[in-house]
Formats: C-alpha cells, sequence, structure tokens
C-alpha cells in the first residue's frame, strides 16, 4: 500500500511544451498552425499544417508527414513538424485512423493499405491544390509511419512525389518484436473476431524508442497516445506489410534520406541499410545517415545535441533538393 497522506500526482501540461497558449508558443517558433477534420470514404482523419509566420514568405516546397504506432500529430511529433516549417516548408500531418483524433478503433490498423490510402487521399489533395500543386513536395514518415508513408509511395501516380523522408522506419522488426507465430495463428482461426483484441504481449514500446528520460516522462504523459497492448490486427499487418515492403523495395525510384540510430530497439537499422541497398533510385540521390549508439525516436527523445545534428542533416538534404527541384519546377 502506499503511503498515506501523498499528494496526488500533478495532472499531465496541456501541452508537450507546458502550458503556454498554443497560438502564443506557435508564434514564438515563428510557425503558424491550423487544424480541421478531413472526410474520407473511410472515415474522418484529424489533420494540421504548419506554416512560416510570415505569410508572404515564399514556401520552398511541401512535406507531408506520418506519425508511428500509438503516436498522433499533436503531442511530441510536432516537434519535427515545427521545425521543417521554420525552415521554410508547408507542413502537412494526419493522424493515422485508429490514432489520435481521427476515426477507428484507438490502436487498431487492421489494414494498413486503406490506413495509408486514407492519409494519402488528404495529402494528395493539398498537393494538387492551386498553391503548392507548382512545389516540389515530399513524403515523410517516422516509424510505423515509415512503413505507410512507403505504402502512401507505391499507391501513388508516379511524379507527385520529389522525395522520400524516412526517420527510423520500421521496414525489418527486431526480433525481440516479432509477433508469435502461434499467437496470430491462434487469434487467425477465430474468423477476425479477435482481430481489434488488445492482446499481443507488449515489449514496453516506449522505453525503447526514448532514450532522455526527461523527455520519456513528457512523452509517456501524451493524453491521446495508445498505451494499451498491441491489437491483433495491428500486429499481423505490421508483419505483413514489413515483408512487402522489403521484397519491394526496388520499387523506390525517388530521392530519398533515411535516418537511423543504430541502438533502436523497436525498428531495425537494416531496414533502412535494405532500402539503401536495393533501391532503384541514382545512387547520387540516396542518402543513409546511420547515427552510432542513438535510439528509436531521433527527434523526440534523444539529449539535444544529438536531435541538432539529425535535423541539420534532414535540413542540409532537403533544402539541397528542393532548390533541384524548385528550379526544375521554374523551367530554370
Amino acid at each position: 500500500m502506499p503511503p498515506p497522506n501523498l499528494p496526488p500526482l500533478p495532472p499531465p501540461p496541456p501541452f508537450f511544451w507546458g502550458e503556454t497558449p498554443e497560438e502564443e508558443y506557435y508564434k514564438s517558433q515563428g510557425v503558424r498552425n491550423s487544424k480541421s477534420y478531413f472526410q474520407t470514404p473511410n472515415g474522418k482523419i484529424f489533420t494540421q499544417s504548419w506554416l512560416p509566420l510570415a505569410e508572404d514568405q515564399p514556401v520552398k516546397a511541401s512535406v507531408f508527414m506520418t506519425h508511428g504506432y500509438g503516436s498522433d500529430s499533436s503531442w511530441c511529433f510536432q516537434k519535427i513538424c515545427i521545425a521543417y516549417a521554420k525552415w521554410g516548408y508547408a507542413v502537412f500531418a494526419a493522424d493515422l485512423l485508429g490514432h489520435g483524433r481521427s476515426e477507428g478503433l484507438h490502436g487498431y490498423i487492421g489494414d494498413m493499405d486503406k490506413a495509408a490510402a486514407t492519409s494519402l487521399s488528404y495529402f494528395v489533395s493539398v498537393r494538387r491544390s492551386d498553391q503548392y500543386c507548382n512545389l516540389p513536395a515530399f513524403l515523410l514518415g517516422e516509424s510505423m509511419g515509415g512503413a505507410i508513408t512507403m505504402l502512401m509511395y507505391f499507391q501513388s501516380d508516379p511524379g507527385t512525389w520529389s522525395g522520400l523522408i524516412f526517420t527510423s522506419p520500421l521496414f525489418v522488426i527486431p526480433e525481440a518484436m516479432i509477433p508469435s507465430k502461434l499467437h496470430l495463428t491462434m487469434y487467425g482461426l477465430l474468423f477476425g473476431l479477435a482481430d481489434t483484441w488488445a492482446a499481443m504481449p507488449d515489449s514496453r514500446m516506449v522505453a525503447k524508442a526514448i532514450k532522455d528520460v526527461e523527455k520519456l516522462k513528457i512523452i509517456a504523459v501524451n493524453p491521446k497516445r495508445y498505451a494499451g497492448k498491441p491489437r491483433v490486427g495491428t500486429m499481423r499487418e505490421v508483419v505483413r506489410v514489413t515483408n512487402y515492403l522489403q521484397n519491394n523495395f526496388q520499387k523506390v525510384t525517388v530521392p530519398f534520406f533515411a535516418a537511423h540510430g543504430t541502438a533502436d530497439g523497436l525498428a531495425c537499422h537494416t531496414g533502412s541499410e535494405m532500402l539503401y541497398e536495393k533501391a532503384a533510385t541514382p545512387k547520387e540521390d540516396k542518402t543513409l545517415k546511420l547515427y552510432e549508439g542513438m535510439y528509436h525516436s531521433l527527434i523526440q527523445g534523444e539529449p539535444d545535441d544529438a536531435v541538432d545534428r539529425v535535423l541539420a542533416d534532414m535540413k542540409a538534404w532537403i533544402d539541397e533538393k528542393a532548390k533541384i527541384f524548385g528550379s526544375e519546377s521554374n523551367g530554370n
């Protein structure tokens, strides 16, 4: 029993940065934010944008970002969104089906192709709009969002995307995280009835992702984070899709940047290495950055100096590519 008369734990702050109102915080970061819902054939999804604060500032390119498993676009994932907007990019993100404020059973993605198509429908609507159709456009995915981003790329018409950006993409599952075939087979014999069950073993995913303990405390209190055991259908799809992607990396032809920590306990860095080796993208347009000793969450969970290294590498890459593609778009 806990000792008597202990004061209650304080509630989590309203935002990952603390109590500062959103508009005031975004302004201090040099960006502006907007929120909306987007209706798709598969349900309504929650979307956000982050743009440079000055409305007359030219935008270099658009970047469409997808968060990882159990996460959403409204907590610490914003760090990467805000960074790109500060660099002069128009950033758009959507909560995946079953995540954050989007519709669907929390933590459940029983069809990853459908989840990809759902977010993609929003991204393409923005990408083809009058405001952005002539700018370079990039897809960015983190963790499981990296796998879903790759599915989006495969689902897109040729020429839609100027390039791909991956941070700790889930292309290869670590041995300790692979779901038991026995479990998946047994649940599969229940004719789909068990697909939504939160019944798969939980290997303490958050603790394996975050190196900085203080940042771990903030991420852990995200009110919209899915913190239950992995659902059967979600893990079945992760296994299926990672196998599919490994066998189709050769279909990637656009420039890409992949960042991965060598101590990642949730997504093997060998997946990023496999993409680099197999992709048909010309060698000069492939970039793989392996960060020695870094964990899974490169932007939200590493010490600040390590985060700055990763962001600097990302900025250098996209600034170069946006300049090249922007010149081509202008006929120069």
